[in-house]
């Protein structure tokens, strides 16, 4: 059970493509508790987890990764075999978006404060990781984890010298076992955010630390990590993070408008903007065009409906 007056976690599994999930999630806690985000001691994932929990430690803006993610789904949906073309690259991406969006400091910013999880080629054993001495060393650990075997390729990448694979096929959920840690996944299951099912569960499977339930809306889910959906269904995602999120925080007691604990007293100057909703027009590079983020033109308007309302609300002031 989570308590706001010791130190907390929070940790993000591996879901591929449904990662998108915790952008919703994280846009309606940036909204209404930042403080939660950000006076969390560690910050840790595997997988994809690990590339939203990097973001969030170095300061890149979620509007940002929300972008990246619809950009990058777009294209794979592009090819005839999707993920699988031999012009796609997904590691590729994540390393290239990489490269391009950490600052020079990451990993002075990460050390610390992110934990990845990584599983060691040569055993299979799991290895967490929180301490980088280069911005390079940062990328590799964070490209070892996303390394999911014949899915992104045959031979793994290395970090410090060593070959390790996706985190999540070791341990999914890092620092679940810590009473404290705040676990989010877009799988129905016993994560303190995730979806809920309407229909009866008659067990659950434990993967990586991650309790997952048996039923249809899971197996839709499993598949869809791997095989990105058409855009609309990836911002229909979002925005049901955005309200498993709330959920969370209503159920916590985290709400109080008017006296919050004092471990979650707001910082005017540390809230970061939400969901896709932009301070000031920003530049960036789609499919080798410069694009304003402000005027999404790459997204069709079923694409932006689907999304949270922070998401739609910024392109409504965009529109002015």
């Amino acid at each position: 059970m989570f308590n706001s007056d010791e130190e907390w976690n929070i940790s993000f599994a591996g879901c591929g493509f449904r990662s998108i999930y915790y952008l919703g999630a994280l846009s309606c806690i940036l909204e209404r508790v930042p403080q939660l985000v950000h006076g969390a001691s560690t910050i840790c994932g595997a997988s994809s987890g690990c590339l939203v929990a990097a973001a969030l430690t170095v300061g890149i803006p979620i509007e940002q990764l929300c972008v990246d993610a619809l950009t990058t789904a777009k294209e794979a949906r592009k090819h005839t075999l999707g993920v699988f073309h031999p012009t796609f690259s997904l590691l590729r991406s994540v390393r290239d978006s990489l490269l391009e969006k950490l600052p020079a400091d990451a990993h002075l910013r990460a050390s610390g404060k992110l934990c990845v999880s990584l599983t060691r080629v040569a055993d299979g054993r799991n290895v967490l990781v929180s301490e980088f001495d280069s911005r390079e060393e940062l990328i590799q650990a964070l490209t070892c984890s996303c390394f999911f075997p014949l899915y992104c390729g045959f031979i793994p990448p290395s970090y410090r010298g060593v070959h390790y694979m996706d985190g999540a096929l070791s341990n999914n959920m890092p620092l679940s076992e810590h009473r404290n840690t705040i676990t989010v996944a877009p799988f129905s299951g016993e994560s303190d955010i995730c979806p809920r099912e309407g229909t009866f569960n008659f067990f659950e499977v434990h993967y990586g630390n991650v309790s997952i339930q048996v039923n249809t809306g899971n197996v839709h889910r499993v598949c869809t990590s791997f095989l990105p959906p058409r855009l609309e269904k990836l911002a229909e995602i979002c925005h049901n993070g955005y309200m498993d999120a709330l959920r969370f925080l209503r159920e916590r007691d985290l709400l109080g408008a008017q006296n919050p604990p004092p471990s979650l007293e707001v910082e005017t100057e540390a809230v970061r903007p939400v969901c896709c909703e932009l301070a000031e027009p920003k530049k960036t590079l789609l499919n080798g065009q410069s694009a304003c983020l402000e005027d999404h033109w790459w997204l069709d308007l079923e694409v932006i409906e689907n999304l949270p309302f922070s998401f739609k609300k910024g392109e409504a002031d965009s529109a002015v």
